[in-house]
């Protein structure tokens, strides 16, 4: 799959930071149920790798990309754990060179229009704006299709129950990242059931 395939695949990423890697395999099946089937995990925690390489071999219908990606040798390792896409902050020349070396489809992170035009120029058409409620938000969205009307976006950072539906009504936004469907307080709890319900909602 291309990153465009992959974006395209479902409005709504959730984004995880999994803490305990017993979660994992529960926590991707809960989002599943509820019909999202593209999850990024964050590489903000010692395990989230490990978590990438259960959740492929147990969920292999998922598509599961890595996170906070921020040094080149994370493609490889991603690569390794069976994820399908990589995700970053920003976006570096170092990165740029790893994510073709890999030929893991991959979506970076910009927060200005330098940065967009930047992107463009290499040739990235989908790009996460991050954060995005700092970035501008919706405003921001709005005033980069004017100059850029051919790229698509996935915002995350500042997006919740209340506002995402409001990003997904813009037409350069092809879907948004956030981890409201997936709460804290839920998965401590190991509350699967409320965290398919609320995925459920999501997309509805």
């Amino acid at each position: 799959m291309n990153i465009d395939e992959i974006i395209s695949a479902a409005p709504v990423m959730p984004v995880l930071v999994i803490h305990e890697l017993e979660n994992a395999v529960p926590l991707a099946r809960a989002l599943l149920s509820g019909g999202l089937k593209v999850i990024e995990v964050t590489l903000r925690t010692p395990i989230a790798m490990e978590a990438v390489a259960r959740i492929t071999e147990a969920l292999p219908e998922a598509i599961v990309g890595v996170g906070t990606l921020t040094r080149p040798e994370q493609f490889s390792q991603a690569a390794d754990a069976g994820a399908q896409f990589a995700v970053s902050p920003g976006l570096t020349q170092v990165l740029l060179n790893a994510s073709v070396e890999s030929e893991m489809p991959y979506l970076p992170g910009v927060f200005s229009p330098s940065e967009v035009m930047a992107a463009h120029d290499i040739g990235l058409d989908y790009l996460k704006l991050f954060p995005a409620q700092q970035a501008g938000g919706i405003e921001m969205l709005e005033a980069l299709a004017g100059p850029f009307p051919d790229l698509k976006f996935c915002p995350t950072g500042g997006i919740d129950k209340s506002n995402f539906r409001k990003y997904l009504a813009l037409p350069n936004v092809a879907s948004v990242g956030g981890n409201w469907m997936a709460p804290a307080e839920a998965i401590a709890a190991r509350d699967w059931d409320t965290i398919t319900r609320l995925s459920a909602k999501a997309i509805a």
